[in-house]
């Protein structure tokens, strides 16, 4: 496999499959595409769409994703050694992080509706401004998560830890929905 270091790829839609160090990708459209055994290492995407890719094995070790869209992707496939990854305007709906470890993440102000976060390790994780509508939390680590400025999750507090897990007064409703209460203001 190739090794490519500290280039810059704007405007693509495909990749060769290769190792990519401290590399930028600038409005590539990669809806689709087979991105299978790539390995990315300090590595930015900016402003691409990868809704769709298969990212089976890939390796994303310090990866940041600025104002991506990044729908319908299966992260529970990537090779999980060394897994680092930032995401910041995102859009990631319809995504699995399914039993990820991903622990300090961050998601900042993110659409986030309808992922699956089932037995994912999000500790000390933060969904700073992030829309989390359908999102499933079932068995997940969320302890130390931060959710203060999250909206619309539901999140069952026996059925994940939560131990030092911050929220907002507001976002208090979105830890009893699953007990059938009426909470009146």
């Amino acid at each position: 496999m190739n090794i490519i270091n500290n280039q810059s790829f704007e405007n693509k839609n495909s990749l060769e499959r290769a190792e990519y160090n401290e590399c930028k990708f600038i409005n590539c459209d990669l809806n689709e595409q087979v991105i299978a055994n790539f390995s990315f290492s300090e590595c930015e995407f900016d402003n691409c769409n990868l809704s769709n890719s298969k990212i089976d094995n890939s390796s994303f070790k310090q990866v940041k994703f600025l104002d991506c869209k990044l729908m319908g992707i299966n992260f529970e496939s990537v090779n999980s050694f060394l897994l680092k990854v930032k995401f910041e305007n995102c859009q990631l709906s319809y995504s699995s992080f399914y039993k990820l470890k991903i622990p300090k993440t961050k998601f900042i102000n993110c659409l986030m509706m309808d992922v699956d976060f089932t037995e994912a390790n999000l500790t000390q994780a933060w969904f700073k401004d992030c829309e989390l509508a359908n999102t499933v939390f079932d068995n997940t680590n969320l302890e130390k998560a931060n959710f203060t400025t999250a909206s619309n999750y539901s999140i069952h507090p026996i059925a994940n830890n939560i131990k030092k897990a911050s929220f907002s007064q507001e976002g208090i409703a979105g830890l009893l929905d699953n007990f059938d209460i009426v909470i009146s203001q």
